[in-house]
């Protein structure tokens, strides 16, 4: 180790505690092992649990957990969720991958990817790092961004601006939906399709909520059909029908 490194952590080390705690407390997990891995004072301070006990907070505000027996730390917590979510990504990118032919999906099937990322109680950060990937399938991000929008309450230009910062704003969707159609004067006319061309960042800054409200809703009602699709390719046929399950 060289002089100016010995200098620089002597310098921190001979700081307030509450200053250097309050320095820790602004990293990230990465940012924070790395940190705890210059000296023996960093190593206590950034394995420290109240510090690992707020990054449990921030990241997962939906989460109401204690430690259990098993878990005896916050920073063990942490990490055992950290990689759980991912686990619980992959599944799900597997399960729209198989379910997705020509790069369309039913809304039964997004619904029951969307409720597994809900259950799990993704937070920000998560679908951040696991869902808006620019290279995933643009059904993924859209995913990730009803999300944000129904569950998290996040919209407008705050996630507009994560989007830019993820490459995936300006990716598009197709959302087709079938009513049945209408009768008059005894008969039944010819069901109606409607569609709607959206990129995820005007999805974000949707006011009336036209778009998402067809996919929450599903089919019901009058709607027969709901598919999602990524800008050009082509529906799947009415008769073409697989059923998958999600693990």
């Amino acid at each position: 180790m060289c002089k100016d490194q010995v200098d620089s952590i002597s310098f921190f080390s001979s700081l307030p505690e509450d200053i250097t705690f309050k320095i820790a407390s602004l990293l990230q997990d990465r940012d924070l092992c790395a940190l705890g891995s210059c000296s023996k004072f960093w190593r206590q301070l950034c394995f420290s649990d109240s510090i690992w006990h707020s990054l449990v907070t921030n990241r997962w505000p939906l989460l109401h957990s204690s430690l259990s027996p098993y878990v005896k730390t916050w920073r063990r917590l942490y990490f055992e969720r950290h990689i759980e979510l991912g686990i619980r990504a992959g599944s799900v990118e597997r399960f729209m991958k198989a379910c997705s032919r020509n790069e369309s999906l039913e809304v039964g099937d997004y619904l029951q990817a969307f409720e597994t990322i809900n259950g799990a109680m993704f937070g920000y950060e998560d679908i951040q790092r696991f869902l808006f990937k620019p290279q995933m399938n643009v059904l993924l991000n859209l995913v990730g961004v009803h999300y944000c929008i129904a569950i998290l309450g996040i919209r407008g230009d705050d996630l507009v601006d994560v989007l830019r910062t993820c490459q995936i704003s300006n990716r598009h969707v197709c959302v087709k939906w079938w009513k049945l159609g209408r009768w008059v004067y005894g008969y039944r006319g010819r069901d109606e399709l409607l569609f709607r061309w959206v990129s995820l960042g005007d999805l974000a800054t949707e006011e009336d909520g036209s778009v998402l409200g067809v996919l929450r809703r599903g089919t019901i009602h009058e709607v027969l059909r709901v598919q999602i699709s990524a800008v050009g390719h082509k529906s799947i046929p009415w008769s073409y029908q697989v059923t998958q399950r999600l693990e």
